[in-house]
């Protein structure tokens, strides 16, 4: 099918490409990019006063399949990231039975790949089981296809074994993906320790139990070369140790989420848990650290950590309740109305974020940029289009989000898959 997008300013920070053009894709590539392009295509986008970039690439989500279907499965993620112009997800390896194995990763590009909508990439365990006992087949399941190993969800507590998996997975060139929470400190805690924690009456996870472990696994990555990547960085002081590790030149890239750069712990004062995450929303102070590595470039991925959860398994008591919030139809609103409105990035550095330096990451090099012979990814963003997120219209399965009945302007009308239209306004 040949796709013809029309008069659009098109973003592509991977060629520093921004200027309207036209945009042909013929046969699920991009063959052309130009001023004017006259050509007999099949479908026909008028694309005037919008904007045309890469397909945005989610490096954090939690599909649930297998195990938890009944919470999100393949199908409803796909939607679900296509609504929020996601062309590429990852699927993080916490699933019931964990992503440990080839077969488990065949299962899923099997599985995955039959409904077409976006494209799921599986993460690999560190370990068995994620029990950090032993470490995983990580050569295997890099054959098979994973592009990443993490054991996200858990932390790899014993050292020498985080150690074990660098030096293993430099061997294979295989990103490691490390979920920075030293459990001896945050055990039982359900909310950010502080002022707030206090008041409610909640138990709180000390930002230390974080920063703690984002400097040791970066020291293990200086000590073996590998390559490290921090996962959903949520307080100032990890900031300052990536900010400081990257500027003596440690090979690590790290993300953050919508929420940890939107919300602050002041939010749990509803006792919704909904504002139940794993790193738990920070102070004040945590966030505007957080933007700010946003704007310096210490921060190099706005990810979803996109984590569904029933409505009955929400809805309990705060102590009891999973940690997670959905994310992927609301990421690229709230990057527009929280820092491209707010001129603390462009339009071209939110997509380098969500597009291009995922891709560079994890080494998908057809995708996160528009060059001529990529796979045709697109999304094309209204950012004058106002909506609200609404319950109702939900593509998730799940429906926990804090930000239901939340009024944006910004998001994705039309998003392209390997050439093919797969939602549109």
């Amino acid at each position: 099918m040949s796709i013809l997008i029309k008069s659009g300013r098109v973003i592509d920070p991977k060629n520093k490409f921004d200027a309207v053009s036209d945009v042909l894709v013929e046969n699920g590539k991009i063959l052309k990019i130009a001023k004017s392009i006259n050509a007999d295509a099949a479908e026909k986008i008028d694309a005037k006063g919008m904007i045309v970039a890469p397909g945005l690439i989610d490096m954090h989500t939690h599909v649930r399949q297998p195990g938890r279907e009944d919470a999100e499965d393949f199908h409803s993620a796909q939607v679900a990231a296509a609504k929020g112009g996601f062309s590429s997800i990852t699927a993080m390896p916490n699933t019931n039975p964990a992503c440990d194995n080839r077969g488990i990763v065949e299962y899923i590009i099997s599985e995955a790949g039959k409904a077409g909508i976006a494209n799921i990439f599986p993460i690999g365990a560190i370990t068995r089981e994620r029990k950090g006992e032993d470490l995983a087949e990580i050569a295997d399941m890099k054959d098979a296809g994973v592009v990443a190993v993490s054991d996200d969800g858990c932390s790899v507590k014993n050292a020498q074994l985080m150690r074990k998996a660098l030096e293993y997975s430099k061997m294979f060139n295989v990103l490691v993906i490390s979920h920075c929470e030293d459990l001896d400190l945050s055990q039982k805690g359900v909310m950010n320790e502080g002022l707030i924690s206090t008041v409610l009456g909640l138990k709180g996870m000390p930002s230390i139990s974080e920063f703690s472990f984002v400097q040791r696994d970066i020291e293990l990555a200086q000590l073996t070369g590998a390559r490290l990547h921090i996962a959903h960085v949520s307080t100032k002081e990890s900031v300052a140790i990536i900010k400081q590790a990257k500027k003596i030149g440690i090979d690590i890239t790290c993300e953050t989420c919508p929420h940890y750069f939107t919300l602050t712990d002041e939010a749990v004062k509803t006792f919704d848990t909904n504002t139940k995450v794993n790193p738990p929303l920070r102070t004040k102070e945590d966030v505007s650290a957080i933007i700010e590595g946003l704007k310096d470039g210490t921060i190099d991925v706005i990810a979803t950590d996109h984590a569904p959860h029933t409505e009955a398994d929400k809805d309990v008591e705060f102590d009891a309740a999973p940690s997670g919030i959905i994310g992927l139809e609301t990421a690229l609103a709230l990057s527009i109305a929280e820092l491209i409105d707010k001129k603390i990035l462009s339009y071209d550095e939110v997509i380098k974020k969500m597009s291009f330096n995922p891709s560079n990451i994890l080494g998908l090099t057809q995708k996160g940029s528009l060059s001529q012979g990529a796979a045709a990814d697109i999304v094309v963003i209204n950012p004058d289009k106002k909506w609200v997120f609404a319950k109702e219209q939900i593509a998730s399965k799940s429906k926990n989000s804090p930000f239901i009945g939340r009024a944006f302007k910004g998001c994705a009308v039309i998003t392209i898959c390997n050439g093919k239209i797969v939602y549109r306004i």
